[in-house]
Formats: structure tokens, C-alpha cells, sequence
């Protein structure tokens, strides 16, 4: 039995030019990038977790009075019709998040990056004075003899809308951002929701992360056994259909030993947690404020409404 390295172990190659004037680089198939999506959702997860660790404004009040409060700043929002109010709304939510320890960057890219954006482009055919008839404030040339442009109608409904959902998507995120899974969960017996619902929740949000982190191991070990490359569609998709398989007994198996485990651990229908919340001064301060705001801009809304 030979003791000598394989040659293609102890072979060097030229390493990639970050300019990409020195070899290729390979794309990443649909597997691969799938599998780094999930490790991203982890990685974000667990770093949303460290942000609701941290010391900060949001941090310090009551789980519950927070989802309450700033539902009722959601819904706030979804009675303005003014831009102007909105956007007064959303400054106080970037005020929020740096007293928080949320910095701007990280804030706003996690607010604009998806939905504000993508909802900006779907209302921006409504700005056309084919779409809403009204005052072309943006002319844009002729359309077959008749004049288009952007109309001002247009452009208060797209910026109504944006700057709704900004506020809205922002609140959201300074909710889930300063708060910890367990006790937004928790907390949400406060409105009302089902026990059952809550810990089915609860649990989802436990294990999902367990599962994922199967499947990036499972596909670093086929990855990390593979000499060449492997480029047969054929081959990928046994691969995916295999592991789905795997992760579906897994993921039975996991449920049978949790269940059993929290039976075994007293366990009777009821959700118990270590920490005991109580209402304190600061939630108080918090909840006055939260109203003050909402009579706020609900009556800045009617004054310009007139």
C-alpha cells in the first residue's frame, strides 16, 4: 500500500486575482446557495439575539408593554394619510434605534433593503397621469399626441404609501431587533393568542435553526468527500432528494425525543418561563409617551387634513 500523497493533493495552483485577470472562479450551484442562504438566516438570528442583549432604550422595557405599545403605533400609522406625519414618525424611529444601540447603517439597510424598495417600484406606475389624472408636475414628452408625465396626485399616493410602510416595517424591526424570541413569544399571551399557537411557535423558532444547521453539515461532509468537480444535474438532485429525506426523519426523531423530554420535565400544556416580568416605572414613562405620540399624529393628521 503506497504511503505517497496523491498528486492532485500536492499540487499547487495559481491562487484567483482579486481582480479576476488570474483564473476563474466557479458559481456556486443552486445547493450550495441555498445552503449558504441558511446559514445566513442563522448567522442574522444570532446576531439580532446579541443586539436584544445589549443595553438600550428599547432593551429595558417590559416585552409586553412594548408589543402593545408599538402595535399601537402601527396602527397609528395606518390611519395617517399626511406624508408629513409619517415621516415625522419615521425620524422618531431612527431616534429610537440609536438610543437602542442599533447603528444607522445597520438600521436603515434592514428596513429599505426588500419591501419599501419593492413597493416603491410597484406604485411607481400610479405617479403616470395615464394611471392618475391630475397636475403633471414631471413632464416626460408625448405618448401618442397626448402629453405624459408624472402627476402630483400620483406622487403623494406613491409617497404615502412608502413612507407608510417604511414607518410600519421600521416599528417591526425595532420589535423583533431589541427583543429576544422567548419573550416576544411570551409576551404574546398579553394580546390574546392562543397558548397553543404561542408554543408551537416557540418551538418552530427553536429547532428550525437545528435543522438548517443538519443540513449545512451534512452538505460541508459531501463536499468536504468529493475529489472532482461534481457537475451532473442528475447527481445534485439525488443529493437534495436524499438529504430532504434524511432531514424529515431527523426532524421526526427530534420531535418524538423533545416531546418525551419535556414530559419527562413536568411538562403539561402551560408555558412556564425563568424570568418574571413586572411593570415597572420605566414601562410606565415608555407607555405615556407612546400614547402622547399616537393622539399626536393622529391629530397633526386631522389638522392638515383640515
Amino acid at each position: 500500500m503506497s504511503t505517497v500523497a496523491p498528486d492532485w493533493l500536492t499540487r499547487t495552483e495559481v491562487g484567483l486575482c482579486p481582480c479576476g485577470c488570474i483564473g476563474t472562479r466557479s458559481k456556486g450551484g443552486v445547493v450550495e446557495k441555498t445552503v449558504g442562504g441558511g446559514a445566513r438566516v442563522m448567522k442574522e438570528a444570532l446576531f439580532a439575539d446579541d443586539i436584544a442583549a445589549q443595553p438600550g432604550l428599547l432593551q429595558s422595557i417590559d416585552p409586553r408593554v412594548k408589543l402593545v405599545t408599538l402595535f399601537a403605533l402601527l396602527v397609528a400609522a395606518s390611519l395617517v394619510h399626511h406624508v408629513a406625519v409619517l415621516a415625522a414618525m419615521y425620524v422618531a424611529t431612527l431616534f429610537i434605534a440609536t438610543t437602542s444601540g442599533l447603528t444607522l447603517r445597520f438600521f436603515v439597510k434592514r428596513v429599505w433593503l426588500f419591501i419599501p424598495i419593492f413597493t416603491g417600484i410597484v406604485v411607481a406606475p400610479a405617479t403616470l397621469n395615464f394611471v392618475t389624472h391630475g397636475q403633471i408636475v414631471v413632464p416626460l414628452g408625448t405618448w401618442f399626441g397626448h402629453p405624459a408625465g408624472l402627476t402630483r396626485q400620483g406622487l403623494d399616493s406613491a409617497a404615502l404609501i412608502v413612507t407608510r410602510v417604511a414607518v410600519s416595517i421600521s416599528l417591526v424591526v425595532l420589535l423583533t431587533v431589541t427583543t429576544p424570541w422567548n419573550r416576544l413569544l411570551a409576551s404574546l399571551r398579553s394580546l390574546f393568542v392562543p397558548r397553543v399557537f404561542v408554543l408551537v411557535l416557540g418551538m418552530t423558532y427553536r429547532y428550525v435553526f437545528h435543522l438548517l444547521n443538519g443540513v449545512t453539515d451534512m452538505y460541508t461532509a459531501r463536499k468536504a468527500r468529493t475529489v472532482t468537480r461534481d457537475a451532473d444535474l442528475a447527481r445534485g438532485r439525488a443529493f437534495v432528494a436524499a438529504t430532504g429525506g434524511a432531514l424529515f426523519g431527523k426532524a421526526h426523531a427530534l420531535s418524538e425525543e423533545v416531546h418525551l423530554a419535556m414530559v419527562s420535565r413536568g411538562y403539561t400544556g402551560a408555558v412556564r418561563t425563568l424570568r418574571r416580568e413586572r411593570i415597572r416605572a420605566v414601562d410606565v414613562m415608555w407607555t405615556v409617551l407612546c400614547v402622547g405620540a399616537v393622539v399626536i399624529a393622529i391629530g397633526g393628521d386631522r389638522v392638515l387634513g383640515g
